[in-house]
């Protein structure tokens, strides 16, 4: 599978991700959450060359850094074979967290700090090899949250430092705090979540070569809605036309766009795991890329 390099012309990064990134935010969904079928799940994605897994403190009601740092410490083999992104800076009301009254975001440098400790520690890593801050925070100190992120990539905790769900005055108020630059934002983007496309974010990330990752690429399932069908219809053609189903044909989709989009894709279920490379088989040319487009606007380009 082609891998992207993620480093801007100042970054101390040599990073690189694979084209798909698995998502993990449903692992401690699994009614199965033995380490052997964790195991499965990563070996699936290894084995077609996705090589990146995305992370973050909160996923599963703060579980699923924990079950997969459970298969690190049985098999830390694998730790050199993944790039592991994770987040912070999200507090959620849980029963973890019992004095907690409402769902909050926190940037400030203790808590930053101490999510990336307990993020290593939860899964048996001595580093992250990406930071992501989950959610704009309107109460950041930028000066204070960027100089915490300097000084975790200065100690080695972590490789790099991005972001998630940023726009573009967000990233450049946090940048102009930080010596290290921001290398990635992850958005949503998908055939229905379009506006990406046209409101600049997109453009400035092409602009900044920040590389962007793209949650939710199926749309949460409402691409495979009633409501969608000839879109649906359409994507299963492309789909069928080149060997693949429908869903890889809308993660090709996103694959096309010049900016280099990292669908961040999420399942529990083995078979689905072990097809998530083959829209990186799918060809998709400008027309068809439109064709789907206008499809999804409802109406055609202006």
């Amino acid at each position: 599978m082609e891998r992207l390099s993620i480093n801007r012309d100042k970054s101390k990064s040599k990073l690189e991700l694979s084209r798909i990134i698995y998502g993990m935010w449903r692992l401690a969904d699994d009614n199965n959450r033995e380490v052997s079928h964790v195991q499965a799940k990563v070996e699936a994605c290894l084995a077609q060359g996705i090589t990146s897994f995305d992370q973050a403190d909160i996923y599963g009601n703060y579980e699923s850094e924990r079950l997969f740092g459970l298969l690190l410490k049985e098999a830390p083999h694998l730790r050199d074979k993944m790039e592991i992104i994770t987040k912070c800076d999200i507090k959620l009301v849980t029963d973890k967290s019992p004095e907690r009254v409402v769902k909050y975001y926190d940037t400030s440098a203790t808590h930053i700090t101490q999510s990336v400790d307990n993020s290593l520690n939860l899964m048996n890593i001595d580093h992250i090899d990406m930071l992501l801050l989950h959610r704009p925070d309107p109460l950041m100190d930028h000066n204070e949250t960027g100089s915490a992120l300097d000084a975790l990539i200065t100690s080695g905790k972590i490789g790099s430092v991005g972001v998630s769900n940023f726009k573009p005055w967000d990233i450049n108020l946090l940048q102009s705090a930080m010596s290290n630059l921001i290398v990635s934002n992850q958005i949503e983007i998908s055939l229905l979540a379009h506006d990406a496309f046209t409101n600049g974010d997109i453009a400035f990330a092409q602009e900044k070569d920040i590389a962007l990752m793209a949650w939710s690429p199926l749309a949460g399932g409402k691409l495979f809605n009633a409501s969608h069908k000839p879109l649906f219809d359409k994507l299963t053609s492309i789909g069928a036309s080149q060997g693949c189903d429908a869903s890889a044909a809308a993660v090709a989709w996103l694959l096309a766009h010049p900016a280099g989009i990292l669908p961040v894709m999420g399942t529990n279920n083995l078979d689905r795991i072990a097809s998530l490379g083959d829209a990186c088989k799918i060809e998709i040319d400008r027309e068809t890329w439109f064709v789907l487009y206008e499809m999804a606007l409802g109406h055609e380009v202006p």
